[in-house]
């Protein structure tokens, strides 16, 4: 029985995590579509790294660019947990982490190691 809820747990999991991405991933691309069409056909800098995303953190929303490896880490997970809960994945804000900057580097931190 514990196997089965742990299993659709997962499951649950790797579908918010999917929605997230491509949440945010056609957000780019329709951002990226409307500065062109405003700036005569210039791009945008592409600063993000393939295999790499973005989250704002804080209250002054400080950008970070992280390794996609991170949406697989359980600690990362729920701090996506507490963005969907806080946020919802309808509006403009980009992934938003809704923590302060100072426990966020802690936690990214502690994944790296």
């Amino acid at each position: 029985m514990a196997i089965k809820t742990l299993t659709a747990t997962m499951l649950t999991q790797t579908t918010t995590i999917k929605q997230i991405l491509k949440r945010y991933s056609s957000l780019g691309k329709k951002q990226s579509s409307e500065f062109n069409d405003k700036h005569d056909g210039q791009s945008l800098p592409l600063d993000v790294p393939k295999g790499h995303f973005v989250v704002y953190v804080g209250e002054n929303r400080v950008r970070y660019v992280l390794h996609i490896s991170f949406l697989t880490r359980p600690e990362f997970k729920l701090l996506l947990q507490q963005a969907e809960e806080e946020f919802g994945f309808d509006h403009d804000m980009g992934l938003t982490i809704p923590c302060e900057e100072v426990a966020f580097k802690s936690i990214v931190t502690s994944m790296l190691i």
